[in-house]
């Protein structure tokens, strides 16, 4: 395609989002960015585009290296693109944050019986 391709389409082959509606939800509220700017779901990309991609937390910086419209094996898309190291260890490290946040959690030794259910939903009305 010499005009590119739609930018919802090329994250759902890229493996980015699990549904074609759910990347263009995300391209339409700004959750993803097409060379420093804001775009619209039917945006083309090209080969070389720069995206910011900001789901569930984590950012992601990458660079376009190839367009599919066809959502592939994983190993397929990782191939379309490629992301910048300074992307991946900052990903790395609040990865690694919140693996620590959650073992700190204080937990309950067992799942509540009923008595203390029951405490629980008083507790909460």
């Amino acid at each position: 395609m010499s005009d590119g391709l739609r930018v919802d389409k090329w994250l759902w082959a890229a493996r980015f989002f699990k549904t074609r509606s759910l990347a263009a939800q995300a391209v339409g509220g700004g959750k993803v960015q097409v060379n420093g700017g804001r775009a619209k779901p039917a945006r083309p990309i090209r080969v070389g585009d720069r995206l910011q991609i900001h789901k569930a937390g984590f950012d992601y910086s990458i660079t376009v290296l190839a367009l599919s419209e066809r959502r592939g094996p994983a190993a397929v898309a990782q191939a379309l693109y490629e992301e910048s190291e300074d992307s991946r260890q900052r990903r790395e490290i609040l990865r690694e944050r919140q693996r620590l946040a959650a073992a700190t959690t204080p937990r309950p030794p067992s799942r509540p019986d009923k008595k203390a259910r029951r405490q629980l939903r008083d507790l909460k009305w």
